[in-house]
């Protein structure tokens, strides 16, 4: 046993050396960028966008890898099976990091445990919008005609669980309604019927709804958001309008598998708030319709428990469950 013990205490220094070497390399190899959605949507977009200044500025290639389904956990549950070494690294959203451990009674990954916050990328504002024959003018007469008809308005999602989804759940809670959710898959089928009438309203991101609302397709009428969108001067924020409590984005950042080095967390996140804070990327991301953030790995994670903590109580409440 003296032998055995002797001989693990001779190794643990030069295990202890070889992490550093590696930490202090990194990256020295391809990285593995995984998006829990199909390509085309606005996480592809922000992984592919700040993914290629990211190969540029470490000299290595990064790979961008969709892997949906799971309402992104088939994604969240390969990145936290894998090396906690920076080579495998997951665009996670509120649905990956916050909604889901209290949607689902049963997860494949733990999102405390298992992931640990890189850096957030970028918000996507919610916006209530309308179809362009609505009578509805503003957000008030909204929310005072789904009053006056309790359950008999109903509004699409972009799915069950999703940022949409509870963010008019929050605004119903807050504004006292009762209306009826229609999930769709995505947020386009769930705008179409929107712009086409079948569906009064719902919440939408403006990546997903910037260029409806632009040609007149859609009518925003609110956004929950802090302050009003420089995109959209004219339209108010919920606050404003006595609802100081309905705010909701989604939330995009990168996480790692749990036990990444401190070292190489530390040289991930400083490469990635590197890449987001380039000119060029930071003007796209925000034509696209994100806020860019670039935070800390411990910003991001206080972010990430108290929106658990906000989320959680509304679903439970609200007795919303994907089970």
């Amino acid at each position: 046993m003296k032998k055995i013990l002797a001989a693990c205490l001779l190794t643990l220094p030069a295990l202890v050396a070889t992490t550093a070497a590696q930490a202090q390399n990194y990256p020295s190899k391809t990285i593995r960028w995984l998006v829990p959605y199909p390509p085309g949507g606005g996480s592809d977009f922000l992984a592919r966008t700040v993914g290629q200044a990211l190969s540029q500025q470490v000299g290595q290639p990064v790979i961008i890898e969709n892997k949906a389904g799971g309402n992104t956990a088939i994604a969240a549950a390969e990145t936290a099976r894998s090396a906690p070494d920076g080579y495998t690294i997951l665009n996670a959203d509120n649905g990956t990091m916050v909604f889901n451990s209290a949607l689902y009674s049963k997860l494949t990954y733990n999102p405390e445990k298992d992931l640990a916050p890189v850096t957030l990328v970028g918000r996507f504002p919610m916006i209530l919008v309308v179809g362009p024959a609505s009578h509805v003018k503003d957000a008030k007469e909204f929310i005072a005609t789904a009053k006056a008809r309790p359950g008999s308005v109903n509004y699409g999602s972009a799915g069950a669980g999703s940022p949409h989804h509870l963010a008019m759940e929050l605004l119903k809670v807050n504004a006292g309604l009762h209306m009826v959710h229609i999930a769709y898959r995505g947020a386009a089928p769930a705008l179409n019927d929107v712009i086409g009438g079948q569906i009064p309203a719902m919440m939408v991101d403006l990546a997903a709804g910037g260029a409806f609302i632009k040609s007149g397709k859609l009518r925003p009428l609110a956004v929950a958001n802090p302050t009003r969108l420089p995109q959209l001067p004219d339209v108010p924020t919920f606050a404003e309008l006595g609802y100081k409590n309905v705010e909701a984005a989604a939330l995009v950042g990168v996480v790692a598998p749990a036990g990444i080095p401190a070292d190489t967390l530390n040289t991930l996140n400083k490469q990635l708030v590197t890449a987001i804070n380039q000119p060029n990327v930071k003007q796209r991301l925000i034509e696209f319709g994100v806020e860019p953030v670039a935070s800390t790995p411990q910003q991001y994670s206080d972010l990430l428990r108290s929106e658990t903590v906000r989320w959680h109580k509304l679903i439970k409440d609200q007795k919303i469950t994907l089970d």
